[in-house]
């Protein structure tokens, strides 16, 4: 075997090892958030489940609402297990970019989470969020019981009555099935990196209008 032909193999199997890593840090991030999800569950608390774009952006919203005690960005949808950012976005895994949030009932409602998610995103374009484009970009909500199911039905049939968008909505409500959270580098991404470009063009404009709109949802 010549000397270029060990290299590959050595180079090679670097790649593996570093591979088999990633996958197994992210299997295990997954394991410690559903097991500290499934604590807070026993203590009343609920979750829902949503996908409208970008994960950073939906994340930055939603864990300023009051009544939320958690949001963790991930992949939920998918057919490949334990999926890395870089796998998802092929757009062949199945998944969508999702952010997964623990609330509690008793301060704010799932009806209330639907509002905020209908409003800060379009449900109109199909596997696409702006500039973000690809089936792991689609509007999506995953239902975590049936009644999760009815009022998030009930919601988009009245909203595509109303005429509230020139087009119809494409958000898909599909029933929950997995979810595994997201790298590290990707929580609380806005709040680490406020002025990084997407972050500063982006999401912040969009933050600031949410801000107005929902000011009476927020946490003080």
């Amino acid at each position: 075997m010549k000397k270029y032909e060990y290299l590959f193999l050595f180079l090679f199997s670097i790649v593996l090892f570093l591979v088999g890593c990633n996958k197994r840090e992210t299997n295990a991030q997954s394991e410690k958030i559903n097991e500290k999800e499934n604590q807070m569950n026993e203590s009343g608390l609920e979750k829902a489940t949503f996908g409208s774009g970008c994960f950073w952006c939906t994340e930055a919203i939603f864990e300023n609402l009051n009544g939320v005690t958690s949001v963790v960005s991930g992949y939920a949808g998918g057919h490949v297990d334990n999926p890395t950012y870089e796998d998802v976005c092929t757009g062949t895994t199945g998944h969508a970019e999702v952010t997964q949030i623990t609330y509690d009932p008793s301060v704010i409602s799932y009806d209330e989470l639907l509002e905020v998610f209908w409003k800060t995103h379009d449900p109109t374009t199909l596997n696409r969020q702006g500039n973000d484009v690809g089936p792991q970009y689609r509007s999506v909500i995953f239902y975590h019981n049936e009644e999760q199911k009815a009022l998030a039905e009930k919601y988009k049939d009245e909203l595509n009555k109303s005429g509230a968008w020139d087009n119809p909505i494409v958000t898909e409500i599909t029933a929950y099935t997995n979810f595994y959270a997201a790298e590290k580098y990707h929580q609380n991404y806005y709040e680490n990196n406020p002025n990084q470009g997407y972050c500063a063009f982006v999401i912040a404009p969009k933050l600031e209008k949410f801000k107005k709109v929902f000011k009476d949802k927020l946490k003080n």
